[in-house]
């Protein structure tokens, strides 16, 4: 495999972009020069490995959920906290320019694309070629079992998804369960673990851990009544809180810190990302998770209790009663979650080949096809010559 040029978008929602980031991205700087693109959490996460490997990192905006007072997500606030940047990467805004100027500068072979839109829609209208890396790809490439009342959501999720990526014909899917590829430019891994998951040395027995992914919003009182009344000190991570409260310890943003406590824990409350839960099936960690209010982890959540590696409930009904019901069961979900636990990093790496074997005699090499300025850089297609 030659040493290609590749650029790597990723999305900064979340944990879980940026953990697939840093299980692949070690071997990617080893193989090949790679300009990373990412936004927000995954900005911050990816920084010191990124400039370890004396790489280029660019930081674009980030797109996230919003919620009501109530701790529900909101479609119109979402959209509203949302816009200026939406408005950036589906007219070509400033941002966006900005980062066709510097990816054509890099013209890369290759572009590796974990949701991040600005990255895909710029390699498009450069014409390099595309690679969807992601776990989203289980709802618009994969066949799942949609529920009848969630059809509606998922069809317009999966639209607003390629809306956003134009979403190429090759995609690699990272999932903790199985689903079958639509077609056969799509191909499924396991979820891809970083070396410090994969060098935790489990325990048991100390703690719960909790992460929220929009802690602020999710952490209800009555949820935080309902852990600090667990049989177990928690440590809870995705808040903006820092300190001991009773029984509860809030951690900051720690990445060595989060993996030790995971490999410390008794068991794990967590919303429904993917990520999550196959580092807590590696590490034997039964899962207790609250899907946020997406299709897509409402399909996780799904999973997880159809496996028999946890259980699932919502925010507002979870109590201690329920609480210490799951950690009756953990032994019983311990031992499936460390039957099913799967690795697929280097799944990825070989799937990521495979694709780069049957592009390159075609598209591979050639370089970016821009000849417009970056401003006039069009939107959704390649761009051709004035």
């Amino acid at each position: 495999m030659r040493r290609l040029r590749i650029v790597y978008g990723v999305f900064g929602y979340g944990r879980g972009h940026a953990g697939r980031a840093l299980a692949i991205l070690p071997t990617l700087f080893e193989r090949h020069e790679v300009l990373v693109v990412a936004s927000g959490a995954a900005h911050r996460a990816l920084a010191p490995l990124v400039t370890y490997a004396g790489a280029e990192l660019v930081e674009v905006p980030a797109l996230s959920y919003a919620y009501d007072r109530a701790g529900r997500l909101s479609l119109a606030r979402t959209l509203v906290r949302n816009l200026s940047a939406l408005g950036d990467v589906l007219l070509g805004g400033r941002t966006f320019a900005s980062l066709a100027r510097r990816v054509a500068n890099f013209s890369p072979d290759l572009a590796l694309c974990d949701v991040e839109p600005w990255t895909h829609r710029v390699a498009l209208g450069l014409g390099v070629p595309r690679i969807a890396f992601d776990h989203y790809g289980i709802l618009a490439s994969c066949r799942v079992e949609v529920p009848l009342r969630q059809r509606l959501r998922h069809r317009r999720d999966v639209a607003a998804y390629r809306a956003l990526t134009r979403a190429p014909a090759d995609a690699i899917v990272s999932s903790f369960y199985p689903a079958p590829p639509l077609r056969p430019s799509v191909r499924t891994v396991g979820v891809l673990l970083r070396d410090a998951v994969r060098a935790a040395r489990p325990r048991r027995g100390e703690h719960i851990l909790v992460y929220l992914n929009q802690g602020d919003a999710q952490l209800s009182p009555s949820l935080e009544e309902t852990l600090a009344r667990a049989p177990l000190p928690v440590i809870v991570y995705g808040t903006s809180r820092v300190g001991t409260h009773g029984r509860l310890r809030f951690e900051a943003p720690s990445d060595a810190g989060f993996v030790d406590a995971l490999a410390r824990a008794e068991a794990v409350v967590s919303t429904a990302g993917n990520q999550l839960v196959g580092e807590a099936m590696w590490l034997g960690k039964p899962i207790l998770v609250m899907p946020e209010d997406t299709v897509e982890q409402e399909l996780n959540a799904a999973a997880v209790a159809r496996l028999g590696i946890g259980e699932r409930a919502r925010f507002a009904t979870l109590s201690p009663g329920r609480l210490e019901r799951f950690l009756a069961s953990a032994p019983i979900y311990r031992q499936a979650a460390s039957a099913l636990a799967r690795d697929g990093r280097l799944e990825a790496l070989l799937a990521i080949d495979a694709i780069v074997a049957r592009l390159a005699p075609r598209r591979l090499g050639a370089g970016p096809r821009l000849t417009l300025p970056p401003r006039r850089l069009a939107v959704g297609r390649a761009a051709e010559s004035p």
